[in-house]
């Protein structure tokens, strides 16, 4: 006989409003176009969806120069720094920006902000691409860029009463709140954002961790490892109290002997894994137990984000 186990799905879980459009406009782009698409860096971060593109036509490339200029070329979900598009403007080539709109809020609130005569403080994770991209709205040294609490103490602005903060959309909600903190008590005068950046996915996706943290024994967030906000579950999971959590891409990378033993194991996915991985995780829990499936919603979500004007011409 097999195990009894309680399988608890988080809702919301898996894609957000801005990883579908950018998915979107890379499969109308194909449609229009035809292949190949190139696409400036994965389009999100998630290896499925990555090949799954790259079967139907797209070309992932890292810079712009890898690009022909008689193809059209596709900006990821994450942002691009301004020179990327001034320099496919000078070479005269189509571009398609998939920049989701949160992001781009933050870019234009850095803008904003620079216009006024603050200097930015960002809260990031350096090298990662929505950083690259914020950072480059503005000229070098504008924006100074913190990770930790410990970073605030090392920064040294240009004037300490002209200084306005954004943040990195996919951080826990908990640990910017702390470095937020940090920089108001360094710096008192310090300007926020008007809304908070980080976004509304992000934060509904470590609501539902939170919300079954008491009731399993372990979690597994779908996801890719060079996902933020899919990294940042599993630490929102065990600051909660969740005695295993663990990043798995697919079924095939669950470790079966950390969990042996468990009754009840949460499953949530972050916002650039599909839901056919989450499916997936489900088939391969039957395959071993007695299986009963929960879902634990604590919001839902009805936000769709219009594609660029290019594109819904085509369609």
């Amino acid at each position: 006989m097999k195990p009894s186990l309680t399988l608890y799905l988080a809702a919301p879980r898996g894609f957000c409003a801005g990883v579908d459009r950018a998915i979107k406009i890379v499969e109308m782009a194909l449609e229009k176009w035809g292949a190949p698409v190139y696409v400036r860096h994965e389009i999100v971060h998630n290896k499925y969806v990555v090949d799954t593109l790259r079967n139907k036509g797209a070309v992932f490339v890292e810079e712009l120069d890898e690009c022909p200029t008689d193809r059209p070329v596709i900006f990821s979900a994450h942002g691009v720094p301004k020179s990327v598009p001034a320099e496919a403007e000078r070479r005269e080539m189509i571009y398609v920006d998939a920049t989701c709109p949160l992001v781009s809020k933050v870019h234009k609130e850095a803008e904003r902000h620079s216009d006024n005569g603050h200097q930015m403080v960002m809260i990031g994770h350096a090298g990662h691409p929505e950083v690259l991209g914020t950072m480059g709205q503005l000229a070098e040294g504008e924006v100074l860029l913190v990770e930790t609490i410990e970073d605030v103490a090392k920064i040294t602005p240009r004037d300490p009463d002209q200084l306005a903060f954004i943040t990195q959309t996919t951080l826990s909600v908990d640990d910017t709140a702390a470095i937020v903190a940090a920089l108001q008590d360094r710096f008192p005068a310090i300007v926020g954002p008007a809304k908070e950046d980080i976004c509304y996915a992000t934060t509904n996706r470590q609501a539902s961790v939170k919300a079954m943290a008491g009731q399993i024994d372990a979690l597994l967030v779908i996801g890719a490892p060079n996902s933020s906000n899919s990294r940042r579950l599993v630490e929102v999971g065990r600051a909660a109290g969740c005695g295993y959590a663990q990043l798995v891409q697919r079924a095939d990378d669950i470790d079966w002997r950390a969990i042996a033993g468990a009754k009840a194991v949460g499953v949530t996915a972050g916002a650039s894994a599909p839901e056919v991985l989450i499916d997936e995780v489900i088939v391969a829990f039957r395959d071993r137990y007695d299986l009963t499936v929960d879902q634990i919603e604590t919001a839902r979500e009805d936000i769709e984000f219009k594609v660029p004007r290019v594109l819904r011409e085509t369609a």
